[in-house]
């Protein structure tokens, strides 16, 4: 039998329904797991074993009763740190935080609890969950399971990384420019960013979130397989009144033709040639499937939308941001903060106001280009996964990080989805590609990645590689 740590979500909730094995048994699995590799990598940096244990045997019980225990029955999940759970600290990964016990959980939680997932662990994320890498002065550093030389992505970088090496069998992450998708990218398993409201999001524990994140950030899953992202989304997606931007748009849209457009440089993007060919080797697999593939030259702005995001970051609460990071002193997040003062205080008092006009034009012209082209085949990032710290080398290497981006940090300000699904190793390094659709079509996403999947990922899960390994 195929050790109970290596399989899907979707197997294994199967297998604890039909009383195979016990959720008792998962959760020690999945335990013993974490115990085995999570040293090497650092992915999950709260748990509670009896706590696990004690959730597993409630399970257990409800499918002894006759009661329906949920479609995630006994699977064990990891939670990033920035979200509420009650009775363990909301960090996000920052030492100001490492006291701000949750009262309650937010509502991601609450779903994935309610669907009979048993919490395994909390999660890693950079400071202030601020850059495509993942280390903190609390925390300290994630690292990639497929090369320590690589980042793990971020801000879930915590949640892919233990997803990649079987410590959980779906993980919890949040995405406001690529924070979900990049980590999938760098640790060669997928990621779903689903669409403003579709998953409701609400932190008790922390004041009200500006304009911006409140347009842009969403909590989504992390996976294996396309069917675990798609078991995952349905849960998360669950209703909640705590959050006024939740839409109760139905998980399937409309049947639309399987017809796909290719991008292979938005916006000009210079891409290198393992990005390059893992799209057109997209391409094929989708057409195999029987998929029409159409290459277009270009798409609505990419460029006018990231630069409209870091205006709606940076135009509001940007003095209380600055002062918290320079209290910090988390080095990359002062990195970050250094990267962006000039700009920031550059920006006129209306910069709001202005931005949100123009957002409104830019996600209609998004949204007509994509009544065109239901589904659209992108770039996950111009690069292959960056080596780890390269941000805070130097101006330029940060500059570079942000050009590599650009398709991370612009489908968030039109609250699109975006499925980063993995396709193949270059070396040790994971590379993979995007995929978006209209607003609510997660489902077109997900269809497509299933096509794109079937036609070969990465090994999955590993155990971590160690330097020189």
């Amino acid at each position: 039998m195929t050790e109970i740590w290596r399989l899907s979500a979707a197997a294994l909730a199967q297998m604890v329904r039909r009383r195979e094995v016990s959720a008792r048994e998962a959760a020690g699995a999945a335990l013993a797991r974490l115990d085995a590799v999570n040293g090497r990598i650092n992915a999950v940096v709260d748990h509670r074993p009896e706590d696990v244990r004690a959730a597993a045997d409630r399970i257990d019980r409800a499918i002894a009763a006759g009661e329906d225990p949920g479609v995630l029955a006994g699977v064990p999940v990891t939670v990033k740190v920035n979200a509420d759970q009650a009775g363990f600290a909301t960090t996000n990964g920052v030492t100001l935080q490492r006291d701000l016990i949750a009262r309650s959980n937010s509502p991601v939680v609450d779903n994935l609890l309610r669907a009979g997932a048993v919490i395994l662990g909390r999660t890693n994320t950079p400071a202030f969950s601020l850059r495509w890498f993942t280390s903190n002065r609390l925390h300290g550093a994630t690292c990639n399971p497929r090369d320590p030389a690589l980042t793990p992505g971020g801000s879930s970088g915590g949640a892919a990384a233990a997803v990649a090496a079987g410590i959980g069998h779906l993980a919890h992450g949040t995405d406001i420019a690529g924070s979900i998708r990049y980590p999938a990218y760098a640790c060669g398993v997928h990621g779903l960013r689903p669409s403003l409201g579709r998953v409701p999001a609400y932190n008790a524990s922390l004041p009200e979130r500006g304009i911006g994140p409140q347009l842009m950030a969403v909590s989504g899953p992390i996976g294996r397989t396309i069917a675990d992202l798609r078991l995952g989304l349905a849960v998360m997606a669950a209703a909640d009144a705590r959050d006024p931007w939740w839409v109760p748009a139905p998980l399937e849209g409309p049947p639309v033709g399987r017809r796909a457009a290719l991008c292979v440089r938005p916006g000009g993007l210079e891409v290198v040639p393992e990005v390059e060919a893992a799209l057109r080797d997209a391409a094929r697999r989708l057409q195999a499937a029987g998929w029409t593939v159409d290459e277009i030259e270009d798409t609505p702005s990419l460029h006018e939308a990231t630069d409209l995001q870091v205006k709606l970051w940076l135009g509001e609460g940007f003095p209380a941001l600055a002062d918290a990071i320079t209290r910090e002193g988390d080095p990359g997040a002062l990195a970050m903060l250094a990267g962006m003062r000039a700009q920031a205080e550059a920006l006129p008092p209306d910069v709001v106001a202005q931005t949100l006009l123009r957002r409104a034009s830019l996600t209609r012209e998004w949204l007509l280009f994509l009544e065109r082209h239901p589904v659209l085949l992108l770039p996950a990032s111009a690069e292959l996964p960056f080596p780890d710290g390269l941000d805070m080398e130097s101006p330029a290497t940060f500059e570079r990080v942000w050009r590599a981006q650009l398709t991370q940090s612009g489908l968030p300000l039109m609250g699109l989805p975006g499925l980063v699904v993995s396709t193949g190793l270059a070396g040790r390094a994971p590379v993979g590609v995007q995929v978006t659709a209209g607003r609510y079509r997660e489902d077109l996403c997900l269809l497509a990645g299933e096509a794109i999947e079937a036609g070969g990922v990465p090994p999955a899960p590993i155990d971590p590689v160690l330097d020189g390994a």
